[in-house]
């Protein structure tokens, strides 16, 4: 299984061999890096993808989050639990216990967990609301390869023709 790479002004790299110490991007903390954090499976391949997950990145002051692609091989062999085609729909986060959250809960899970996302809490957290929130989530990660402008490697336009 391969990747593109990309470095932090967006250009594209030589294709690489995923593994469970490159999280797609090498500024990104790995499963090595941070073993007993939440860990922030995505989509290594969207380029709206990457950008959403650098910012979740810059959010986490307390270095708490380990971020893994889908992509990646150690993916369905430590959590087998979640199918490619689930994975492919929504970000996921795995805490410690080995709980799965998606799309809207994954974000629910991280307005309480790390600080800097203290703010949003109260609104994520009105009673009832997760499938509103949920919703939204579908609808921009549905249309995610659209979103990107700057896609330049081919994935975002093999994605929109389905």
């Amino acid at each position: 299984v391969s990747f593109i790479e990309y470095d932090m002004s967006g250009t594209t790299q030589r294709p690489t061999a995923a593994t469970s110490q490159n999280s797609s991007r090498s500024d990104l903390p790995g499963l090595d890096q941070r073993p007993d954090g939440l860990v922030v499976i995505y989509d290594g391949h969207c380029a709206f993808c990457r950008k959403q997950v650098q910012r979740l990145h810059a959010f986490d002051g307390g270095g708490q989050l380990a971020f893994v692609s889908l992509h990646d091989p150690i993916v369905p062999q430590r959590y087998p639990q979640l199918s490619h085609d689930e994975l492919m729909k929504q970000l996921y986060v795995v805490d410690q216990q080995g709980n799965a959250y998606g799309g809207a809960a994954a974000f629910r899970l991280l307005s309480r967990r790390l600080p800097r996302l203290w703010f949003l809490a109260p609104l994520m957290h009105i009673p009832f609301s997760l499938p509103l929130w949920q919703w939204c989530y579908r609808a921009i990660a549905t249309r995610r390869y659209r979103l990107q402008a700057d896609c330049d490697d081919g994935t975002c336009q093999l994605h929109q023709r389905k």
